[in-house]
């Protein structure tokens, strides 16, 4: 059966560009970190009728009638994350990554309070507080950094700059950072200076529903993540956390409110309206599917295929910030060399190697062209790549940076050796 047989008579404009973006992905590499390909399944709710009905409010408590069926829809997700995560309460209403984090961090800090994140400089989150976005305009960023020269934080470093400022809130998150971070050390130092904590996963919820990363629940008052990324489901966001709050009797003394509640009215009514139900379908679909011994073979293989292309590549004399990775990502070191971090990406994409250019600690170079490219395992290892793939994949990314300033000679012959491989392999809800 056809796909999209009634767009396609009614708007052969739009239908024609995502035919031309779909064998886009089926024909190259897509290899950034923070991409995957959601399932027929995932793409059938994310379009379903469900998309008909306002429901503003929470189950059980809408400001609309008629929604006894929806009700049902979220509060099946909201199960099923709680059952896949191991957590005590879950919103699933945020639209995004970042509104999730704009409500985590409203939900426990005041206007001009402190936050402790890592810039997106070197690695982290643009709700982290950086300066541009709502989270540096509305609180104060108390950056910590991986080392330059190590590539991977210092715990020490990140408790000596916590005892000093002291933050309402320290952010345990990243999205360039190829290591894996240390919860029970973030949560000590928390601790120690009655602060939250709060964990963003958007980039790892597979490797650690997968056991391939430290889990975060145990350890933080508020985790946040995407449903988009490594998880496989529809573009949202979902937020983890606690009932109850530690720091109430110092921060809310006055408040009849737990931390779940204030959340939830975080959320609604404070930042959104109607939730998008026929999403909140797709993320109970994606749960579903991540609760599942296949799913966590994929999360470990999505590590297995890292390490394994990081290795062939440094075979080849490619430098990697951090000098590898225990997580889904690659960091391309290129500060020794003339051509820029942008450079080599728009030379991958030439040959059919979706990548980003990006900073490496130590980055000598401005953040509009860098010195490193970022790589992910995860939509590869989706489509059944594996070990042998990678293998190739560096072998293409080492003729790409033998001819940056002369891909075009080169980029044709790589592209239909990609193509040819892709035709190969299964794609999520594609073929």
């Amino acid at each position: 059966m056809e796909r999209y047989p009634h767009l396609k008579e009614s708007d052969p404009d739009v239908y024609a560009l995502i035919q031309k973006q779909t064998d886009y992905e089926a024909t190259t590499l897509k290899m950034i970190a923070s991409e995957s390909f959601a399932s027929f399944s995932v793409l059938e709710a994310c379009g379903s009728t469900l998309t008909n009905k306002y429901a503003e409010g929470y189950p059980g408590a809408r400001y609309y009638e008629g929604n006894e069926i929806v009700d049902d829809v979220e509060s099946l997700a909201i199960a099923r994350a709680r059952k896949l995560f191991g957590c005590e309460h879950v919103n699933v209403q945020p639209c995004s990554g970042s509104p999730a984090n704009q409500a985590a961090s409203r939900a426990v800090m005041n206007h001009g309070d402190k936050v402790m994140g890592i810039p997106v400089t070197d690695g982290g989150h643009l709700t982290h507080g950086w300066k541009v976005n709502f989270s540096g305009k509305d609180y104060v960023q108390v950056p910590y950094t991986p080392d330059p020269q190590t590539g991977r934080i210092d715990m020490d470093q990140v408790r000596e700059i916590a005892k000093k400022e002291r933050p309402r809130m320290i952010w345990a998150g990243t999205t360039a950072y190829p290591h894996q971070l240390d919860y029970k050390a973030f949560a000590e130092i928390a601790r120690e200076i009655d602060a939250y904590l709060v964990a963003d996963i958007a980039h790892i919820n597979g490797l650690i529903i997968a056991g391939v990363h430290p889990d975060p629940v145990p350890y933080c008052d508020i985790v946040t993540s995407t449903a988009h990324k490594m998880l496989r489901g529809p573009r949202a966001g979902f937020i983890l956390s606690k009932i109850e709050d530690r720091l109430r009797p110092k921060y809310y003394p006055e408040s009849k409110l737990n931390l779940a509640q204030r959340i939830d009215r975080t959320v609604f009514p404070g930042l959104q309206g109607g939730p998008h139900l026929s999403i909140i379908a797709a993320m109970a679909v994606a749960f579903k599917e991540a609760d599942t011994e296949s799913f966590r073979d994929y999360g470990r293989q999505i590590v297995k295929n890292a390490k394994h292309l990081a290795a062939a590549l440094q075979n080849r004399g490619i430098e990697l910030a951090g000098g590898g990775t225990d997580t889904h990502l690659l960091l391309l070191d290129f500060r020794k060399e003339e051509f820029t971090g942008k450079d080599m990406s728009q030379a991958l994409a030439k040959a059919g190697i979706i990548a980003n250019f990006n900073l490496v600690p130590g980055d000598h170079r401005s953040p509009f062209v860098t010195s490193g490219v970022r790589l992910g395992t995860p939509a590869l290892t989706s489509m059944g790549m594996k070990e042998p793939e990678m293998e190739k994949v560096a072998a293409w990314i080492d003729r790409v940076r033998n001819k940056v300033n002369r891909i075009d000679e080169e980029a044709p012959k790589i592209r239909a050796e990609i193509a040819e491989l892709c035709g190969q392999f299964t794609i999520p809800g594609i073929r």
